[in-house]
């Protein structure tokens, strides 16, 4: 990607981020570049929405490792 491009996208990502936070979404930076990126190969962005929407009704889920003897 050539500077310009990058800044560009950096600046895109930045702008979506600010109006985030506005609408307080919630979306850290990184998850809510990953939902751009999957929309602009085509993934549906209603269904990315409904998608964020049932992972965060779901209680987290906490693994523990075993203890050692």
């Amino acid at each position: 990607m050539d500077p310009e491009a990058a800044r560009t996208a950096r600046e895109s990502l930045d702008l979506a981020f600010h109006m985030s936070n506005i609408l307080d979404t919630g979306l850290d930076r990184h998850t809510l570049s990953l939902l751009i990126a999957l929309s602009d190969v085509g993934l549906n962005p209603e269904a990315l929405a409904a998608l964020v929407k049932e992972l965060r009704k779901e209680p987290p889920r906490i693994t523990t490792t075993p203890s050692a003897p």
